[in-house]
């Protein structure tokens, strides 16, 4: 059996470059936005409404360029160098039990990388990803270039209807090359870890308003008072979760070494909820036809409805519950 047939045969596929529309999108908005301003550095609100813009047109595009950016971000934060401006890179730093990398130095901060990684997106769409993993007893973040010997995605576990052009599977490591960025720890300890959270909702923001735009300049308001009246409650959570992501912005940029963890788990669950309201609401006030006839909305709704279920939901409700009952004064304006 050829080594080709036997990876196929396993379930595994050596990570090479797609050429899938999705992959041309994604490279023609990195030539057209090599960067974003950082968070926390006076321009947050640029950064949040460049991705909204981005989101509003394809959530799958922003996937993978929010990680970019994101990337970009932490690098800047740990003092790392950044990547060739014509490369993409992914962030892949979700912890499920049953997937566990192992970093192995050989030589200061270089070493080799072990084991399977869960829930990598982009994997055939980007060059490189910073990956955590452990370290002994510690976590670290490593970079890793995808198109080398040891690096194989996995095939076969990824069915995903919403977002699914972004494959988010498993992958592989076997003695692949890594690079330490950073000391132990200091993904999660850095303040930008919460800040680039909060971007996640900035791109909800932009694909929920894009699905509410197909209301709003919709004929049926001029005669159906039930579609004017979903429009009238798009409106309000629209702009109620415009308001809060203005003043998180502002809250980053005023107080950069701050995490501002319970405003961004606020934003990013008020997103959440907000999402949700549009695509309910823009559905029972339109009916199924642009859902059967209009493949942009159609895939939009989809891909919002699947990439919110990120947020973290009633864990992040209760993290939040706990620390507002730990303060003096919670609402006043």
């Amino acid at each position: 059996m050829s080594p080709s047939s036997s990876s196929a045969a396993s379930g595994r596929g050596r990570i090479s470059a797609a050429t899938t529309p999705l992959q041309a999108d994604a490279r023609a908005c990195l030539a057209q936005r090599p960067a974003l301003p950082l968070p926390g550095g006076g321009a947050t609100l640029e950064r949040w409404r460049a991705l909204a813009g981005i989101a509003a047109d394809d959530l799958c595009v922003v996937k993978v360029m929010e990680a970019h950016y994101d990337a970009l971000a932490v690098l800047a934060e740990l003092d790392a160098e950044p990547p060739p401006v014509d490369q993409l890179f992914a962030v892949w730093a979700a912890e499920p039990p049953d997937a566990r990398v192992q970093f192995v130095a050989q030589d200061g901060a270089e070493g080799r990388l072990d084991g399977i990684k869960a829930w990598c997106s982009g994997a055939d769409l980007v060059d490189a990803a910073l990956v955590t993993a452990h370290e002994g007893d510690a976590r670290v973040l490593v970079r890793v270039a995808l198109r080398q010997p040891g690096v194989e995605r996995l095939r076969g576990g990824w069915h995903a209807i919403g977002m699914g052009r972004v494959h988010s599977g498993r992958v592989a490591f076997d003695g692949a090359r890594a690079t330490r960025v950073g000391a132990p720890g200091a993904y999660l300890a850095r303040p930008g870890f919460w800040h680039g959270g909060a971007g996640i909702a900035a791109c909800w923001f932009g694909a929920a308003a894009a699905i509410a735009e197909r209301l709003r300049t919709h004929p049926r308001i001029a005669t159906d008072a039930h579609a004017a009246a979903h429009l009238g409650a798009i409106d309000i959570a629209l702009s109620a979760a415009a308001a809060m992501l203005r003043e998180t912005a502002m809250l980053i940029d005023t107080a950069p070494a701050a995490p501002h963890t319970a405003a961004v788990i606020r934003v990013r669950s008020l997103l959440e909820r907000v999402a949700t309201e549009v695509v309910d609401r823009v559905g029972r006030a339109l009916g199924p036809g642009p859902l059967c006839e209009d493949l942009d909305h159609a895939r939009r709704c989809a891909d919002l409805t699947t990439f919110i279920r990120q947020s973290h939901a009633e864990r992040d409700w209760t993290a939040l519950g706990e620390a507002v009952s730990r303060q003096e004064a919670a609402w006043t304006l």
